[in-house]
Protein backbone atom coordinates (compact mmCIF):
# COMPACT_ATOMS: atom_id res chain seq x y z
CA UNK A 1 0.00 0.00 0.00
CA UNK A 2 1.33 3.18 -1.20
CA UNK A 3 2.07 5.69 2.32
CA UNK A 4 2.61 9.03 2.56
CA UNK A 5 6.24 9.52 2.66
CA UNK A 6 6.18 7.68 -0.95
CA UNK A 7 4.41 10.99 -2.48
CA UNK A 8 5.67 13.70 -4.72
CA UNK A 9 7.75 15.89 -2.31
CA UNK A 10 6.88 18.48 -4.11
CA UNK A 11 3.40 18.18 -3.92
CA UNK A 12 3.47 17.67 -0.12
CA UNK A 13 5.04 21.11 -0.15
CA UNK A 14 2.27 22.86 -1.84
CA UNK A 15 -0.36 24.85 -0.02
CA UNK A 16 -3.55 26.03 -1.81
CA UNK A 17 -5.59 27.98 1.13
CA UNK A 18 -8.68 29.13 -0.57
CA UNK A 19 -9.72 25.08 -0.16
CA UNK A 20 -8.01 24.03 3.31
CA UNK A 21 -8.46 23.20 6.25
CA UNK A 22 -10.96 25.21 7.27
CA UNK A 23 -13.37 24.53 4.26
CA UNK A 24 -13.30 21.03 5.13
CA UNK A 25 -14.47 21.83 8.38
CA UNK A 26 -17.27 24.12 7.42
CA UNK A 27 -18.24 21.04 5.31
CA UNK A 28 -18.34 18.80 8.05
CA UNK A 29 -20.52 21.43 9.93
CA UNK A 30 -22.85 22.18 7.06
CA UNK A 31 -23.62 18.03 6.26
CA UNK A 32 -24.70 18.01 10.45
CA UNK A 33 -26.70 21.11 9.20
CA UNK A 34 -25.38 23.86 10.69
CA UNK A 35 -26.01 27.52 7.89
CA UNK A 36 -22.38 28.50 6.49
CA UNK A 37 -22.02 31.29 4.60
CA UNK A 38 -18.97 30.68 2.88
CA UNK A 39 -16.99 33.33 1.67
CA UNK A 40 -13.79 31.43 1.08
CA UNK A 41 -13.85 31.47 -2.66
CA UNK A 42 -14.76 33.25 -5.59
CA UNK A 43 -17.61 30.87 -6.61
CA UNK A 44 -20.23 33.37 -7.57
CA UNK A 45 -22.95 30.36 -8.69
CA UNK A 46 -22.64 28.82 -5.72
CA UNK A 47 -23.56 31.90 -3.73
CA UNK A 48 -26.98 32.43 -5.87
CA UNK A 49 -25.99 34.56 -8.73
CA UNK A 50 -27.88 33.08 -11.60
CA UNK A 51 -25.85 32.44 -14.33
CA UNK A 52 -27.09 34.87 -17.68
CA UNK A 53 -29.90 33.55 -20.01
CA UNK A 54 -28.26 33.89 -22.98
CA UNK A 55 -25.14 31.62 -22.19
CA UNK A 56 -27.43 28.63 -20.85
CA UNK A 57 -29.92 29.08 -23.96
CA UNK A 58 -26.57 28.57 -26.21
CA UNK A 59 -25.47 26.10 -24.32
CA UNK A 60 -28.37 24.31 -24.52
CA UNK A 61 -28.74 23.97 -28.67
CA UNK A 62 -24.89 23.42 -28.80
CA UNK A 63 -25.15 20.58 -26.58
CA UNK A 64 -28.31 18.96 -27.79
CA UNK A 65 -28.82 20.54 -31.39
CA UNK A 66 -31.91 18.29 -32.12
CA UNK A 67 -33.88 21.44 -29.84
CA UNK A 68 -33.25 23.33 -33.22
CA UNK A 69 -35.02 20.76 -35.07
CA UNK A 70 -38.36 21.22 -32.89
CA UNK A 71 -41.20 23.20 -33.54
CA UNK A 72 -41.44 25.03 -30.18
CA UNK A 73 -37.40 26.13 -30.77
CA UNK A 74 -38.46 29.56 -32.01
CA UNK A 75 -40.74 29.87 -29.09
CA UNK A 76 -38.19 28.99 -26.33
CA UNK A 77 -35.18 30.67 -28.10
CA UNK A 78 -34.60 33.95 -29.19
CA UNK A 79 -33.81 34.30 -32.76
CA UNK A 80 -30.27 35.84 -33.11
CA UNK A 81 -29.68 32.66 -30.42
CA UNK A 82 -31.41 30.10 -32.81
CA UNK A 83 -29.23 32.08 -35.84
CA UNK A 84 -25.72 32.28 -33.32
CA UNK A 85 -26.53 28.12 -32.34
CA UNK A 86 -26.84 27.28 -35.95
CA UNK A 87 -23.57 29.56 -36.69
CA UNK A 88 -21.59 27.51 -34.18
CA UNK A 89 -22.56 24.10 -35.35
CA UNK A 90 -21.56 24.86 -38.77
CA UNK A 91 -17.81 26.10 -37.84
CA UNK A 92 -17.47 22.99 -35.25
CA UNK A 93 -19.76 19.98 -36.81
CA UNK A 94 -17.96 17.90 -34.46
CA UNK A 95 -19.82 18.93 -31.54
CA UNK A 96 -18.90 19.22 -27.87
CA UNK A 97 -18.01 15.42 -27.93
CA UNK A 98 -15.12 15.92 -29.94
CA UNK A 99 -11.19 16.68 -29.66
CA UNK A 100 -10.85 20.10 -30.98
CA UNK A 101 -6.99 22.19 -31.75
CA UNK A 102 -4.59 22.06 -29.50
CA UNK A 103 -4.65 25.58 -29.30
CA UNK A 104 -8.82 25.35 -29.64
CA UNK A 105 -11.27 26.36 -32.32
CA UNK A 106 -10.00 28.64 -34.83
CA UNK A 107 -13.03 30.81 -34.92
CA UNK A 108 -13.24 31.16 -30.89
CA UNK A 109 -9.42 32.16 -31.15
CA UNK A 110 -10.62 34.80 -33.68
CA UNK A 111 -13.33 35.86 -31.92
CA UNK A 112 -11.44 36.62 -28.51
CA UNK A 113 -8.58 38.20 -30.98
CA UNK A 114 -11.85 41.06 -31.94
CA UNK A 115 -12.39 41.10 -28.10
CA UNK A 116 -9.04 42.65 -26.97
CA UNK A 117 -8.54 44.19 -30.18
CA UNK A 118 -12.23 45.91 -29.22
CA UNK A 119 -11.79 46.30 -25.66
CA UNK A 120 -7.69 48.19 -26.24
CA UNK A 121 -7.85 49.47 -29.88
CA UNK A 122 -4.52 47.71 -30.23
CA UNK A 123 -3.42 44.94 -33.30
CA UNK A 124 -3.72 41.00 -32.13
CA UNK A 125 -2.35 38.41 -33.42
CA UNK A 126 -5.13 35.58 -33.53
CA UNK A 127 -1.77 33.12 -33.64
CA UNK A 128 -0.81 34.00 -30.41
CA UNK A 129 -4.20 32.67 -28.38
CA UNK A 130 -4.41 29.63 -26.87
CA UNK A 131 -7.97 28.46 -25.16
CA UNK A 132 -7.20 26.73 -21.94
CA UNK A 133 -9.40 25.05 -19.35
CA UNK A 134 -9.54 27.98 -17.21
CA UNK A 135 -6.82 30.67 -16.23
CA UNK A 136 -5.76 28.81 -13.65
CA UNK A 137 -4.40 26.06 -16.39
CA UNK A 138 -3.33 28.55 -18.17
CA UNK A 139 -0.91 29.82 -15.77
CA UNK A 140 0.28 26.31 -15.46
CA UNK A 141 1.10 26.42 -18.78
CA UNK A 142 3.32 29.51 -18.60
CA UNK A 143 5.02 28.52 -15.49
CA UNK A 144 5.51 24.91 -17.28
CA UNK A 145 7.57 26.97 -20.50
CA UNK A 146 9.15 29.43 -18.09
CA UNK A 147 10.60 26.70 -15.23
CA UNK A 148 14.49 25.60 -16.39
CA UNK A 149 16.16 24.95 -13.21
CA UNK A 150 15.22 24.28 -9.60
CA UNK A 151 16.94 27.85 -9.27
CA UNK A 152 14.29 29.93 -11.68
CA UNK A 153 12.15 32.41 -9.46
CA UNK A 154 9.09 33.96 -10.09
CA UNK A 155 8.74 37.35 -8.32
CA UNK A 156 5.03 36.61 -6.54
CA UNK A 157 2.42 39.30 -4.98
CA UNK A 158 2.19 39.26 -0.95
CA UNK A 159 -0.61 39.01 -0.89
CA UNK A 160 -0.99 37.01 -3.53
CA UNK A 161 -3.82 34.09 -4.97
CA UNK A 162 -2.17 30.09 -3.72
CA UNK A 163 -2.55 29.50 -6.86
CA UNK A 164 0.66 31.13 -7.69
CA UNK A 165 2.51 29.43 -4.81
CA UNK A 166 1.09 26.04 -5.15
CA UNK A 167 2.35 26.09 -9.13
CA UNK A 168 5.86 27.00 -8.21
CA UNK A 169 5.79 24.43 -5.42
CA UNK A 170 4.72 21.80 -7.64
CA UNK A 171 6.98 22.76 -10.50
CA UNK A 172 10.16 23.12 -7.83
CA UNK A 173 10.71 26.56 -8.58
CA UNK A 174 11.27 29.67 -6.47
CA UNK A 175 8.68 32.09 -4.61
CA UNK A 176 10.28 35.62 -4.95
CA UNK A 177 8.04 37.59 -2.83
CA UNK A 178 7.18 41.49 -3.25
CA UNK A 179 4.94 43.26 -0.80
CA UNK A 180 2.36 45.02 -1.99
CA UNK A 181 1.92 48.71 -0.63
CA UNK A 182 -1.29 48.09 1.96
CA UNK A 183 -1.65 52.02 2.88
CA UNK A 184 -1.90 52.86 -0.87
CA UNK A 185 -4.47 51.11 -2.08
CA UNK A 186 -2.01 48.16 -2.52
CA UNK A 187 -0.53 49.16 -5.38
CA UNK A 188 3.25 48.11 -6.36
CA UNK A 189 6.16 49.77 -5.46
CA UNK A 190 9.26 49.61 -7.25
CA UNK A 191 11.53 49.98 -4.64
CA UNK A 192 10.02 47.39 -3.34
CA UNK A 193 10.21 45.53 -6.44
CA UNK A 194 14.06 46.44 -6.43
CA UNK A 195 14.55 45.28 -3.21
CA UNK A 196 12.78 41.50 -3.76
CA UNK A 197 14.50 40.94 -6.76
CA UNK A 198 17.85 41.95 -5.49
CA UNK A 199 17.60 39.40 -2.25
CA UNK A 200 16.83 36.96 -4.14
CA UNK A 201 19.60 37.15 -6.84
CA UNK A 202 21.85 36.86 -3.85
CA UNK A 203 20.73 34.09 -3.12
CA UNK A 204 21.55 32.57 -5.98
CA UNK A 205 17.67 32.51 -7.35
CA UNK A 206 17.70 33.86 -11.37
CA UNK A 207 13.93 35.66 -11.63
CA UNK A 208 12.14 34.72 -14.70
CA UNK A 209 8.99 36.48 -14.47
CA UNK A 210 6.63 38.46 -12.36
CA UNK A 211 3.72 37.69 -11.76
CA UNK A 212 0.78 40.54 -11.68
CA UNK A 213 -2.96 40.22 -10.42
CA UNK A 214 -5.23 43.21 -11.89
CA UNK A 215 -7.71 43.85 -10.10
CA UNK A 216 -6.38 41.96 -7.00
CA UNK A 217 -6.82 39.20 -5.37
CA UNK A 218 -6.78 38.80 -2.72
CA UNK A 219 -6.80 42.78 -2.15
CA UNK A 220 -9.37 44.16 -4.43
CA UNK A 221 -7.27 46.98 -5.61
CA UNK A 222 -7.02 48.19 -9.28
CA UNK A 223 -3.81 49.09 -10.41
CA UNK A 224 -3.22 52.52 -11.89
CA UNK A 225 -1.89 52.53 -15.85
CA UNK A 226 0.95 54.48 -14.74
CA UNK A 227 1.57 51.50 -11.85
CA UNK A 228 1.35 49.09 -14.92
CA UNK A 229 3.82 51.11 -17.07
CA UNK A 230 6.50 51.15 -13.91
CA UNK A 231 6.06 47.59 -13.96
CA UNK A 232 6.76 46.88 -17.86
CA UNK A 233 10.10 49.20 -17.46
CA UNK A 234 11.13 47.45 -14.47
CA UNK A 235 10.29 43.60 -16.30
CA UNK A 236 12.68 44.92 -19.35
CA UNK A 237 15.06 46.00 -17.19
CA UNK A 238 15.67 42.97 -15.09
CA UNK A 239 14.74 40.40 -18.25
CA UNK A 240 11.27 39.11 -16.66
CA UNK A 241 8.53 37.87 -18.52
CA UNK A 242 5.47 38.98 -17.27
CA UNK A 243 2.45 37.17 -16.17
CA UNK A 244 -0.82 39.20 -16.15
CA UNK A 245 -3.94 38.00 -14.56
CA UNK A 246 -6.64 40.07 -15.39
CA UNK A 247 -9.62 37.62 -15.05
CA UNK A 248 -11.32 40.56 -12.67
CA UNK A 249 -11.22 42.87 -15.90
CA UNK A 250 -15.17 43.56 -15.46
CA UNK A 251 -15.03 44.00 -11.75
CA UNK A 252 -14.12 47.39 -11.19
CA UNK A 253 -16.29 49.58 -9.32
CA UNK A 254 -14.73 52.68 -7.85
CA UNK A 255 -15.60 55.58 -8.96
CA UNK A 256 -13.44 57.13 -11.45
CA UNK A 257 -11.42 54.08 -11.98
CA UNK A 258 -11.13 51.96 -14.97
CA UNK A 259 -9.33 48.62 -16.32
CA UNK A 260 -6.19 48.69 -17.74
CA UNK A 261 -4.87 45.92 -19.71
CA UNK A 262 -0.88 45.09 -19.47
CA UNK A 263 -1.71 44.47 -23.32
CA UNK A 264 -2.29 48.06 -23.49
CA UNK A 265 0.06 49.23 -21.77
CA UNK A 266 2.91 47.46 -23.99
CA UNK A 267 2.02 48.10 -27.04
CA UNK A 268 1.65 52.28 -25.78
CA UNK A 269 5.10 51.95 -24.78
CA UNK A 270 5.82 50.39 -27.81
CA UNK A 271 7.91 47.89 -25.98
CA UNK A 272 9.15 44.39 -28.01
CA UNK A 273 11.55 42.56 -25.52
CA UNK A 274 8.78 41.62 -22.80
CA UNK A 275 7.31 38.42 -23.12
CA UNK A 276 3.76 38.73 -21.76
CA UNK A 277 1.07 36.32 -20.89
CA UNK A 278 -2.12 37.47 -20.25
CA UNK A 279 -5.18 35.40 -18.86
CA UNK A 280 -9.14 35.68 -18.98
CA UNK A 281 -11.17 33.36 -17.73
CA UNK A 282 -15.08 32.72 -17.48
CA UNK A 283 -15.13 31.78 -13.63
CA UNK A 284 -15.06 35.90 -13.18
CA UNK A 285 -16.59 39.28 -14.51
CA UNK A 286 -20.41 38.74 -14.17
CA UNK A 287 -20.65 35.38 -16.05
CA UNK A 288 -19.58 33.65 -12.94
CA UNK A 289 -19.36 30.15 -14.96
CA UNK A 290 -16.72 28.58 -12.86
CA UNK A 291 -17.75 24.57 -13.56
CA UNK A 292 -17.47 25.00 -17.32
CA UNK A 293 -13.55 26.50 -16.97
CA UNK A 294 -12.80 28.09 -19.71
CA UNK A 295 -10.45 30.88 -20.53
CA UNK A 296 -7.62 32.30 -22.62
CA UNK A 297 -4.18 32.75 -23.01
CA UNK A 298 -3.07 35.78 -25.01
CA UNK A 299 1.12 36.09 -25.37
CA UNK A 300 2.79 38.85 -27.18
CA UNK A 301 6.64 39.57 -27.84
CA UNK A 302 7.35 35.17 -28.19
CA UNK A 303 9.54 33.79 -30.98
CA UNK A 304 7.84 31.45 -32.99
CA UNK A 305 10.30 28.55 -31.85
CA UNK A 306 9.28 28.90 -28.24
CA UNK A 307 5.44 29.54 -29.29
CA UNK A 308 5.59 26.50 -30.70
CA UNK A 309 6.71 24.55 -27.31
CA UNK A 310 3.88 26.29 -25.79
CA UNK A 311 1.62 24.49 -28.33
CA UNK A 312 3.38 21.34 -27.77
CA UNK A 313 2.97 21.60 -24.30
CA UNK A 314 -1.42 22.13 -24.93
CA UNK A 315 -1.15 19.10 -27.39
CA UNK A 316 0.15 17.30 -24.92
CA UNK A 317 -3.53 17.70 -23.22
CA UNK A 318 -4.77 17.24 -26.37
CA UNK A 319 -7.19 20.56 -25.71
CA UNK A 320 -9.28 22.48 -23.55
CA UNK A 321 -12.96 21.14 -22.62
CA UNK A 322 -15.12 21.98 -25.81
CA UNK A 323 -17.88 23.11 -23.38
CA UNK A 324 -15.46 25.91 -21.84
CA UNK A 325 -13.93 27.01 -25.30
CA UNK A 326 -18.04 27.85 -26.13
CA UNK A 327 -18.62 29.97 -22.58
CA UNK A 328 -15.39 31.72 -23.69
CA UNK A 329 -16.85 32.24 -27.09
CA UNK A 330 -19.65 33.86 -25.60
CA UNK A 331 -18.28 36.05 -23.35
CA UNK A 332 -15.81 37.56 -25.82
CA UNK A 333 -18.86 37.57 -28.38
CA UNK A 334 -22.12 38.77 -26.68
CA UNK A 335 -25.43 39.90 -28.15
CA UNK A 336 -24.86 42.90 -30.44
CA UNK A 337 -27.20 46.18 -30.63
CA UNK A 338 -30.56 44.95 -32.31
CA UNK A 339 -30.34 41.83 -31.22
CA UNK A 340 -33.36 39.90 -29.59
CA UNK A 341 -30.92 38.45 -26.27
CA UNK A 342 -29.37 42.24 -26.12
CA UNK A 343 -31.88 43.57 -24.02
CA UNK A 344 -32.43 41.04 -21.71
CA UNK A 345 -28.25 40.36 -21.37
CA UNK A 346 -27.84 43.95 -20.75
CA UNK A 347 -30.11 44.09 -18.06
CA UNK A 348 -28.89 41.13 -16.48
CA UNK A 349 -25.14 42.03 -16.48
CA UNK A 350 -25.85 45.36 -15.52
CA UNK A 351 -27.73 43.88 -12.40
CA UNK A 352 -24.94 41.56 -11.46
CA UNK A 353 -22.37 43.99 -11.11
CA UNK A 354 -24.30 46.96 -9.68
CA UNK A 355 -24.97 44.24 -6.89
CA UNK A 356 -21.63 43.68 -6.40
CA UNK A 357 -20.69 47.00 -6.04
CA UNK A 358 -23.30 47.79 -3.64
CA UNK A 359 -22.22 44.34 -1.64
CA UNK A 360 -18.68 45.63 -1.73
CA UNK A 361 -19.87 49.25 -0.26
CA UNK A 362 -21.99 46.77 2.39
CA UNK A 363 -19.04 45.10 3.61
CA UNK A 364 -16.44 47.38 3.29
CA UNK A 365 -18.20 50.07 5.55
CA UNK A 366 -19.55 47.70 7.97
CA UNK A 367 -16.15 46.12 8.84
CA UNK A 368 -14.51 49.30 8.68
CA UNK A 369 -16.72 50.16 11.72
CA UNK A 370 -15.56 46.98 13.79
CA UNK A 371 -13.17 48.30 16.47
CA UNK A 372 -10.02 46.58 15.72
CA UNK A 373 -10.78 45.77 11.58
CA UNK A 374 -9.74 47.81 9.10
CA UNK A 375 -10.17 47.33 5.28
CA UNK A 376 -10.72 49.56 2.09
CA UNK A 377 -13.74 48.95 -0.05
CA UNK A 378 -13.34 46.99 -2.35
CA UNK A 379 -12.56 48.80 -5.79
CA UNK A 380 -12.37 46.01 -7.66
CA UNK A 381 -12.81 41.95 -8.01
CA UNK A 382 -14.66 39.90 -5.57
CA UNK A 383 -12.63 40.11 -2.29
CA UNK A 384 -12.00 42.39 0.59
CA UNK A 385 -8.47 41.58 2.59
CA UNK A 386 -9.52 42.37 5.73
CA UNK A 387 -6.86 43.74 8.52
CA UNK A 388 -7.69 42.90 12.31
CA UNK A 389 -5.56 43.45 15.90
CA UNK A 390 -5.67 40.79 18.47
CA UNK A 391 -4.12 40.95 22.23
CA UNK A 392 -1.19 38.99 22.81
CA UNK A 393 -1.01 36.97 25.88
CA UNK A 394 0.06 38.38 28.68
CA UNK A 395 3.46 36.22 29.32
CA UNK A 396 4.88 36.23 25.41
CA UNK A 397 7.52 38.50 24.52
CA UNK A 398 6.55 39.09 20.93
CA UNK A 399 10.06 41.23 19.93
CA UNK A 400 12.18 38.72 20.92
CA UNK A 401 10.74 35.54 18.40
CA UNK A 402 12.89 35.25 15.18
CA UNK A 403 11.34 36.06 12.24
CA UNK A 404 10.58 32.14 11.42
CA UNK A 405 8.99 31.92 14.75
CA UNK A 406 6.71 35.26 14.45
CA UNK A 407 5.39 33.55 11.12
CA UNK A 408 4.52 30.29 12.49
CA UNK A 409 2.89 32.34 15.73
CA UNK A 410 0.64 34.57 13.03
CA UNK A 411 0.00 32.10 10.80
CA UNK A 412 -1.47 29.89 14.00
CA UNK A 413 -3.22 33.33 15.07
CA UNK A 414 -5.62 34.01 12.08
CA UNK A 415 -6.09 30.22 11.69
CA UNK A 416 -7.50 30.11 14.95
CA UNK A 417 -9.52 33.41 14.36
CA UNK A 418 -11.12 32.48 11.07
CA UNK A 419 -11.54 28.18 12.99
CA UNK A 420 -13.22 29.96 15.86
CA UNK A 421 -14.84 32.71 13.44
CA UNK A 422 -16.47 29.45 11.44
CA UNK A 423 -17.30 27.72 14.29
CA UNK A 424 -19.14 30.20 16.33
CA UNK A 425 -21.17 31.75 13.06
CA UNK A 426 -21.32 29.66 10.23
CA UNK A 427 -18.91 32.14 8.22
CA UNK A 428 -16.02 30.46 6.00
CA UNK A 429 -13.12 33.28 5.08
CA UNK A 430 -9.35 32.27 4.50
CA UNK A 431 -6.57 33.14 6.71
CA UNK A 432 -4.49 35.90 5.48
CA UNK A 433 -1.55 33.76 6.11
CA UNK A 434 -2.95 31.28 3.08
CA UNK A 435 -2.03 34.28 0.75
CA UNK A 436 1.16 35.97 2.70
CA UNK A 437 0.69 39.26 4.72
CA UNK A 438 3.23 41.57 6.02
CA UNK A 439 5.04 40.80 8.70
CA UNK A 440 3.54 41.72 12.32
CA UNK A 441 -0.17 42.15 10.75
CA UNK A 442 -3.14 39.71 10.64
CA UNK A 443 -5.31 39.36 7.75
CA UNK A 444 -8.21 37.30 6.46
CA UNK A 445 -9.82 37.05 3.06
CA UNK A 446 -13.51 37.10 2.26
CA UNK A 447 -15.72 37.39 -0.59
CA UNK A 448 -18.96 39.59 -1.12
CA UNK A 449 -21.08 37.73 -3.59
CA UNK A 450 -23.43 36.11 -1.23
CA UNK A 451 -26.80 38.05 -0.97
CA UNK A 452 -27.28 41.29 0.47
CA UNK A 453 -28.85 40.24 3.39
CA UNK A 454 -26.55 37.56 4.03
CA UNK A 455 -23.51 40.40 3.38
CA UNK A 456 -25.31 42.03 6.71
CA UNK A 457 -25.79 39.47 8.85
CA UNK A 458 -22.13 38.47 8.59
CA UNK A 459 -20.74 42.20 9.06
CA UNK A 460 -23.19 42.05 12.20
CA UNK A 461 -22.10 38.64 13.03
CA UNK A 462 -18.48 39.76 12.54
CA UNK A 463 -18.69 42.29 15.17
CA UNK A 464 -19.89 40.70 17.62
CA UNK A 465 -17.27 37.53 17.25
CA UNK A 466 -14.54 39.90 17.32
CA UNK A 467 -15.23 41.69 20.17
CA UNK A 468 -15.63 38.46 21.92
CA UNK A 469 -12.78 37.11 20.99
CA UNK A 470 -10.30 39.53 21.57
CA UNK A 471 -11.77 40.07 25.30
CA UNK A 472 -11.08 36.33 25.85
CA UNK A 473 -7.58 36.77 24.53
CA UNK A 474 -7.00 39.99 27.13
CA UNK A 475 -7.56 37.53 30.07
CA UNK A 476 -4.51 35.02 29.10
Amino acid sequence: MMKLHNVNSKLLEARYAVRGKIVIRAQELEAQGKKIIYCNIGNPQALKQKPLTFVRQMLSLLEYPALLDRPEAARLFPADVIERAKMVLEKNPCGTGAYTQSAGIPFIRKAVADFINERDGIPVDVNRIVLTGGASRAVQSAMTLLTNTPNDGYMVPIPQYPLYSATIALYGAKQINYFLDEENGWQLNEAELAKSIEAAKEKGVNPAAIVVINPGNPTGAVLSRENIEMIIRFAKKHGLSILADEVYQENVYGKGLKFHSFAKALHRLGEKDVTLFSFHSVSKGFLGECGHRGGYLEVRNMPDDVYAELIKLQSIGLCSNVTGQLVTYLMVAPPKKGDASCALYAKERDAILRDMKEKAEILGKGLNKIKGMKTGIPQGAMYAFVKFELPHKKDLDFCQLTAEARMKYEAARDSEYCLRLLEETGICVVPGSGFGQLPGTLHFRTTFLPPKDEIKALVEKMRKFHASYAAKLKDL
